[in-house]
This record gives structure tokens, sequence and C-alpha cells, in this order.
């Protein structure tokens, strides 16, 4: 599986799967990252967490953890 965790900076990919459980699932498509979304990522901080995106013409920042559960394909 090829999350958006390990997508570098400066490049897109297409979200194929939301892993994940419950609240956590939920959450993650409330912000709007769902199934053939594109993503953006746009910078990493230092220490690597948070990750920023851009999804649905709106910047974010998810945690490692939550980036580790979506899953993609790189354009």
């Amino acid at each position: 599986m090829n999350s958006l965790r390990n997508v570098p900076v400066g490049s897109h990919a297409k979200v194929v799967k939301v892993h994940g459980e419950g609240a956590i699932k939920r959450r993650i498509m409330d912000m709007g990252i769902t199934k053939g979304i594109d993503i953006y990522v746009r910078k990493v901080a230092p220490l690597g967490d948070p990750i920023e995106i851009t999804v649905r013409g709106y910047e974010l920042s998810l945690r490692k953890a939550d980036a580790e559960k979506i899953e993609v394909e790189s354009e």
C-alpha cells in the first residue's frame, strides 16, 4: 500500500481508499478526503509531522498517523 505519508513534497496523488475504523475514518472523510480526490502535498514540517496538503481547493494539515491511513496512487 502506498500511503499519503510517502508522497514527496510538490507531488500530486489520487486517493484510492481511506483505511481506519469508526471516528478516525469519519473525521478524515469529513475533511473532504474521499476516494478519487486529487491531493497536492505542499510541505512537510521539519520533524515530519504534520504534513500540509491542498485538497478540494483548501489547505489542510494532517498528522503522520492520519496520512498513513490514506491509500493513494501517485500521478
